[in-house]
C-alpha cells in the first residue's frame, strides 16, 4: 500500500484564508503564506489552495500567490478556483504550482481535462468534485462554490474525469464540510471503488479516528482539511502518527 498523505486546504477569499460550515457562514483564518510555511514544517505532504469566490467573481487566481508560494515551499501544491482555460493553467504551473484544481469550468467543458492533460501530465491536473446526497443514497454534484445542482450523479462524473485523463480527483461532501462529524464514507468508497485514480477525501475531519476511516472505510488515497489544522486542533504529525498507530503508511 502506497503511502496515504494528508494535505491541509486553504480557502483564500480576498487574499485571506477563510474558513466556514457547509460552505457558508466563512471566518477569517489568517494569512496563506504564513499558514502555509506552519504547514510546511509541520511536514505536510502536500497543500491545496483554493480561491473559492475565483469562479462566482469572475476573476481569476492570484499568479502572486504562486509565485510566492514556489519560492517559499518545498511540498507539491496545488491551486484552484477559477481556471478555465488552458491559457490560465500554463500561467499557475508556470507561476510555480505543481498542480491545478478544475471544478466548474472542467464541468462546463470536460475537453479542458484532456487538453490539460496532454500538455501538462494527468499528474498536474486535479479535478474537484463538490457533491451533496440528494436523496438517500444518492449524490449530486454541485458547482459555483456550492450553489448549483448539476443534477449529475458524482459516480458518473468520477468515472468521466478519470477517463479524460485527471491525476486525481479531489472529493468534497458539501453536507460534512466544516462541521467535523467525520468524511462521507459511503461516496467516497463508492468513488474510490470506481476509478483507478486517487480520490482525496475532503470535508468532515473531526477526530484523530475520523482520518483513520477516510482511509480504511473509504479507500481514501489522501485525506484533506482545514479548519482542524488552521485552529491548532491538530497537528499534522499528531495525525499521521495515529494513523501510523492503526497500520496505515504514512510519511513520518
Amino acid at each position: 500500500m502506497l503511502a496515504k498523505r494528508i494535505i491541509p486546504c486553504l480557502d483564500i477569499k480576498t487574499g485571506r484564508v477563510v474558513k466556514g460550515v457547509n460552505f457558508l457562514g466563512l471566518k477569517d483564518a489568517g494569512d496563506p503564506l504564513e499558514l502555509a510555511k506552519k504547514y510546511n514544517e509541520q511536514s505536510a505532504d502536500e497543500l491545496v489552495f483554493l480561491d473559492i469566490t475565483a469562479t462566482n467573481e469572475k476573476r481569476a487566481t492570484v499568479l502572486d500567490l504562486a509565485s510566492r508560494l514556489a519560492k517559499e515551499l518545498f511540498i507539491p501544491f496545488t491551486i484552484g478556483g477559477g481556471i478555465s482555460t488552458k491559457k490560465q493553467i500554463h500561467e499557475i504551473i508556470t507561476a510555480g504550482a505543481d498542480k491545478v484544481s478544475l471544478n466548474t469550468a472542467a464541468l462546463n467543458r470536460p475537453e479542458l481535462i484532456s487538453e490539460g492533460a496532454a500538455q501538462f501530465g494527468s499528474q498536474a491536473i486535479v479535478v474537484a468534485i463538490d457533491v451533496k446526497e440528494s436523496s438517500p443514497g444518492s449524490w449530486s454534484v454541485f458547482t459555483h462554490s456550492g450553489t448549483r445542482d448539476t443534477g449529475i450523479k458524482a459516480e458518473e462524473w468520477a468515472q468521466e474525469v478519470a477517463r479524460r485523463g485527471a491525476g486525481e480527483i479531489l472529493l468534497t461532501s458539501m453536507d460534512r464540510d466544516g462541521a467535523q462529524k467525520g468524511f462521507a464514507l459511503e461516496i467516497t468508497k463508492r468513488i474510490s471503488s470506481q476509478v483507478s485514480i486517487p480520490v482525496i477525501a475532503s470535508g468532515g475531519a473531526g477526530s484523530l479516528e475520523s482520518f483513520a476511516q477516510a482511509v480504511l472505510q473509504g479507500q481514501a488515497d489522501a485525506v484533506l482539511a482545514a479548519s482542524v489544522f488552521h485552529y491548532g486542533t491538530f497537528h499534522i504529525r499528531q495525525v499521521k502518527e495515529y494513523m501510523a498507530s492503526r497500520g496505515i503508511p504514512v510519511r513520518l
